[in-house]
């Protein structure tokens, strides 16, 4: 078996394959040349990230190909039922990169809520000439103890974040497209542990009317999940935090709503217009923003890739 990771994996991966006897593809290859190197190389199993995009053409073309894996939760970049139609395995991670992602949606609360992705843009410019203007501009700020956390989605990224949510001492609630139950555990330095029961609801307009922070933790939709009718039903002030995907948030109604003081703060990690994000999101000082790196912590990739190659192993073992 021969194994392409054409967008990166840990190197303790690479180790566990090999140590398999399985053939590792140490390469990065083009888009317009990928077809070609599998079908030369008799590559067995593809493995992808976001940046590759595994579509019906190439599937079509690469018939030595018996099982495509995604390092992530997310599918979208791969066309999963025609590949399953053609024989070949599809596998992903989806658990993998939860913490990471979950922290990444509190390293922007936090720096919304203190106002430090302002601070860190005019602090090098300004900061030896209006040093105690800027204290007082930035004096307005939050703690996150004892607000409101609004959670949409309740996949495993969406309880990562309310298991931090707690820890902090928030008030949770969760939205989902129907309403469900989910005992969630929150393990300790010294071996305790504490189970919280979380029930979720369907009722988007109750849902919003108290939230403090919100973050969109939700798959790929067709429809935006946010927009101008939901930002409406918000309480003033909010602030939001979008990890998912690019599209479930109406970027320019959202930036509306940021300049009449109705929402304190978006944070991005994605974008409708990934990877070229719109210079009026990159350049509003009400926005956090950061290149979709929502999982990108070296610990994500170590667990990413050494999940993918245990599935690769197991599954050679049936082929």
């Amino acid at each position: 078996m021969k194994v392409l990771a054409n967008d990166g994996i840990s190197e303790s991966a690479i180790k566990l394959i090999e140590e398999a006897g399985i053939e590792f593809l140490n390469q990065r290859v083009s888009a317009e040349h990928l077809a070609n190197f599998i079908n030369e190389n008799q590559v067995d199993v593809l493995l992808v990230r976001s940046a590759t995009k595994v579509r019906k053409e190439l599937i079509e073309n690469c018939p030595s190909l018996k099982i495509i894996g995604r390092g992530g939760i997310g599918m979208d970049n791969i066309d999963v039922d025609f590949a399953k139609e053609k024989g070949i395995k599809v596998i992903n991670t989806p658990t993998a990169s939860s913490k990471s992602v979950a922290e990444l949606v509190f390293g922007h609360f936090f720096t919304m809520a203190r106002f430090l992705h302002e601070s860190n843009r005019l602090m090098p410019l300004e900061g030896d000439s209006r040093f105690n203007d800027l204290k007082k501009d930035f004096k307005n700020a939050y703690e996150l103890s004892g607000k409101t956390l609004g959670v949409i989605g309740f996949g495993s990224i969406g309880q990562e974040v309310i298991k931090i949510g707690i820890g902090l001492g928030m008030m949770i609630k969760v939205c989902t497209r129907q309403p469900k139950t989910e005992t969630l555990k929150l393990d300790f330095f010294d071996g305790q542990s504490v189970d919280f029961k979380i029930t979720s609801t369907n009722n988007m307009e109750e849902f919003l009317e108290d939230c403090d922070f919100i973050s969109i933790n939700t798959p790929k939709t067709t429809e935006y999940i946010l927009s101008s009718a939901e930002f409406e039903k918000m309480k003033n002030g909010v602030f939001i935090v979008n990890t998912s995907r690019g599209g479930v948030l109406d970027e320019v109604a959202m930036i509306n709503f940021i300049e009449n003081k109705k929402i304190a703060g978006v944070a991005l990690d994605v974008f409708e217009s990934e990877p070229t994000p719109e210079l009026a999101l990159l350049m509003n000082p009400a926005l956090s923003l950061s290149p979709h790196v929502g999982g990108n912590t070296v610990d994500a990739q170590n667990k990413i890739g050494l999940e993918l190659a245990k599935q690769i192993i197991a599954l050679n073992k049936d082929l």
